[in-house]
């Protein structure tokens, strides 16, 4: 067994902002609420935070297919409401707004006309099995994982990279479950979060853009797994844990160095950095739609 020189720090969290109660389907049923939590009341589950060069938090609510903006005072407003299951979110170079849709696959979002369309529906005709979360490149590559309803019973989840031209690779086709994922700063590193396999994975880069000698960076445990990542940019990887009510933080080279404490619920899904000096972590803690907030400077 190996033991940690020092104890992995603890950092509590405090709440930012929760969504109001006009917002909240209490009593209403949803579709993708029967499936994954069945027997739950769910009037909201929020995930994919993302923040806009102004400093708005982007986050979207899965089962009631809707996007919302959350001012910097963490007041909310209601960007688009249509018939999918938003999942991801993230903001590309260019400045376009990204959605991992586990319905439709990834779409695009115009937050200013409050309308989204499709971007790719399907790969070699085959429609995805369920996307989950994305992340963009510098260059503009989209990285989005298909989860569908993968696990140990069922190997096959894949990890996708859309490159700005159309093209389209699949870089892994056997994942437990793939989750969220971040490149590391050089970006010549992959790390997803394998949720039923309650671990991330490593993917590095070939010369050719390929993935090879992909292996376990870290794993955990629980009744659910690992979700939605970043990092920052010392190369430490946040991830957050979807049953454990903690977002995890590992050093570069795969060390525990800090456990940060949901003050709300279990359902910690997704993370995202912000502030204006970047030392703010934003989580989303589903269950109770509640947006948490973490001083990132207790990690120095």
């Amino acid at each position: 067994m190996h033991y940690l020189e020092t104890p992995p720090r603890l950092i509590d969290t405090k709440p930012f902002s929760a969504m109001p109660e006009k917002f909240r389907r209490k009593g209403v049923a949803s579709e993708w609420a029967d499936a994954n939590r069945p027997g739950l009341p769910t009037d909201s589950f929020i995930e994919g935070p993302s923040f806009d060069a102004d400093g708005h938090l982007f986050i979207v609510d899965i089962p009631f297919g809707r996007i919302f903006k959350i001012a910097p005072n963490g007041g909310w407003s209601l960007v688009v409401e249509y018939d999918g299951w938003p999942n991801g979110l993230k903001f590309a170079p260019d400045g376009r707004i990204l959605v991992a849709d586990y319905r439709h696959g990834l779409m695009q979002l115009d937050a200013t006309a409050g309308k989204i369309a499709p971007l790719l529906r399907s790969h070699n005709s085959e429609s995805f099995r369920g996307c989950n979360d994305l992340h963009v490149a510098s260059n503009g590559d989209i990285y989005f994982t298909d989860q569908g309803q993968t696990g140990l019973h069922d190997q096959s989840g894949r990890v996708y990279r859309l490159r700005p031209g159309g093209r389209l690779d699949c870089l892994l086709h056997t994942g437990i479950s793939p989750n969220g994922l971040v490149l590391d700063p050089s970006e010549s590193v992959l790390f997803v979060a394998m949720t039923r396999d309650n671990a991330v994975w490593r993917l590095p880069f070939m010369k050719d853009g390929s993935v090879s000698k992909v292996g376990r960076f870290c794993s955990l445990f629980g009744t659910s797994g690992p979700d939605g990542m970043t990092m920052d940019r010392a190369g430490r990887l946040f991830v957050a844990h979807a049953s454990l009510g903690h977002v995890f933080v590992f050093a570069p080279n795969g060390e525990l160095i800090a456990r940060i404490k949901s003050c709300a619920g279990h359902s910690c899904t997704n993370v995202a950095i912000g502030g204006e000096k970047r030392d703010r972590l934003y989580i989303t803690e589903s269950a109770s739609g509640t947006i948490l907030l973490a001083d990132l400077n207790e990690l120095n």
